[in-house]
This record gives structure tokens, sequence and C-alpha cells, in this order.
């Protein structure tokens, strides 16, 4: 310790993990260090630097509460999420795209082509699609969470004007493997800038736009975990998203929708609009 310098830190610090450290825990956590050591003398990091990332991440926690994580949204907007994705999505399914800071659990359960349309203003559309497993088979019992914005942008958490889980849902599919709910087509929206990752954004000169989205946790008993977002094709920041989430396959199309056309057990069907939309989407699970 008495003559550690710049060339010795590291694997100085990196020696102190006793023998009986899990081998995961010293493969990713050494590569942290070993990474974080380098970026520091890489820039010739400066106290005052080195002071204003603390105080960024000091004021992370401060603003995050159970509506908002501000942790997530630096990974967000540094790519982490999205690089963590892609590392992560096995060939030939559903790709992964970020959680978001927005998602709250305990969403209450609809049943299949249930509403969520309610009160909220805005372009009707009814989404449904099936959840199969490589082969194509119907997955039975499947587990749907959704979550999006209002036509303001905003989440429900965000805008006290909206019940606390407006727009978000649980479903279970049967035997079929099938889902479908009535809502509203969601809006475009800026991630929230009046944090510490707004303060990143404005001093890149970077926007905070991210294109309209569905964002679904789709979760089955032997399978794995399911976190995506899907994308209307005619956004016009499809490929300008400030988090970098969309994929595509995870694009989809807005229809013209048809009441006639529509499976009985779609709830709103009587009180759609004539001009709502349809959207199918199908997703695909590998195996646990």
């Amino acid at each position: 310790m008495r003559t550690v310098s710049p060339s010795t830190l590291t694997e100085t610090l990196l020696g102190l993990s006793s023998a009986d450290t899990d081998p995961r825990v010293q493969e990713v956590l050494g590569a942290l260090v070993r990474h974080l050591h380098a970026f520091a003398k890489e820039v010739g990091l400066t106290h005052a630097e080195w002071r204003k990332g603390l105080e960024l991440l000091t004021r992370a926690g401060e603003i995050t509460d159970d509506d908002r994580n501000e942790f997530v949204l630096f990974s967000d907007v540094l790519g982490l999420s999205s690089l963590v994705d892609m590392i992560n999505s096995p060939a030939g399914c559903t790709s992964s795209s970020v959680l978001g800071p927005f998602h709250q659990l305990g969403a209450p359960e609809v049943p299949v082509g249930g509403d969520l349309i309610g009160t909220n203003e805005g372009d009707q559309v009814v989404v449904e699609g099936t959840v199969r497993d490589q082969s194509g088979a119907p997955i039975s019992g499947a587990v749907i969470e959704l979550w999006q914005t209002a036509e303001n942008g905003l989440y429900s958490g965000q805008d006290p004007r909206q019940e606390h889980y407006n727009l978000r849902m649980s479903m279970t599919t049967g035997a079929d493997g099938r889902y479908a709910v009535s809502t509203v087509r969601p809006a475009p929206y800026m991630v929230p800038t009046d944090g510490p990752v707004g303060d990143i954004l404005r001093a890149t000169g970077r926007h905070a736009w991210r294109p309209s989205h569905l964002h679904f946790i789709v979760q089955a008993k032997g399978f794995r975990t399911l976190v995506t977002e899907v994308f209307p094709s005619d956004d016009p920041y499809l490929d300008e998203d400030a988090v970098f989430g969309v994929r595509s396959d995870l694009v989809m199309e807005y229809r013209p929708g048809n009441r006639a056309e529509l499976a009985q057990d779609i709830v709103a069907r009587d009180r759609l609009n004539d001009s709502f939309s349809k959207v199918d989407f199908d997703f695909v699970l590998p195996p646990g």
C-alpha cells in the first residue's frame, strides 16, 4: 500500500478479493474496476469533474421514487439498457427493449378483450396477438403487463390528473395464447429533463424525444421473461429514439379497424368510434 501508484492501484485493489469470492462477481466487478480506472486515467479526471459525477449520482438518488427511477433513465440515455437488451436477446425470438423508469408493479388484472380506454381521450386502437414458443405453439397462462402514456404524453404517476393505474394492466392468456385489449394510441414524449439526466442531454446537445410505444412484460412458466416495447411505423421519432429502444422486429402497423371483424370478447367493440385502428403483434419467448 505504501508504494501504490496509478499503474499498480487497479491490480492491488483486485488482489484484495478473498479466495471464496463468487467467480462471476469477481469477473464483473473486476472488469468494472479496470474500465473505471482506465477511464479516469484516459481523460485525466480532475477533482471537480469527479465531484460533479458524484453530485449527479446523488441527485439521481434524491429524485428517484416509486413512480420514477433516475438511475434507469441514466442507463437508458447512455445506451447501456439497450446494449444489455441486445446482448441478451436470443435469435428467433422477440427482441428485448428498455423497461424505462415508469413501470409500476400491481397493475390491475384485465380479461382477454378487456378495455383500457375508459375516459381517456385520443385515437382508439385494438391491440391483439398471441404469445408463442419458438416452434410456434401458443403459450397458455402467459402473464402480460402493458403500460403506456396517455394522449398528453404522460404516464400515470407523472400526471396527477390520471388515476394511479390509468392505461396499465395485467392479462393472462388462455389455451390459445391470445391477448387482446382496447386502448388509445400513446403519444411521443420527452424523457424527463428536470433532473441530472436532463443536464447530460443538454450538455451534449441531444434531444429528449422518444417515439410513441406500448411497453410490455411477458412472463410464462418455463420461459425467459421478455421486457420490450412496440413502436408504430409512422412515428416521426422512430429513428431518433433518445434511449435507443427501437428494433426492426418491434415495429407495428396501425391499420384501419373494422368492427365487424373484431372478436366477440372485445369489451369495448360497441363503444369504439368509426376511426379506430387495429394492431396485430405476436410475441415469441425463448425457453427459460
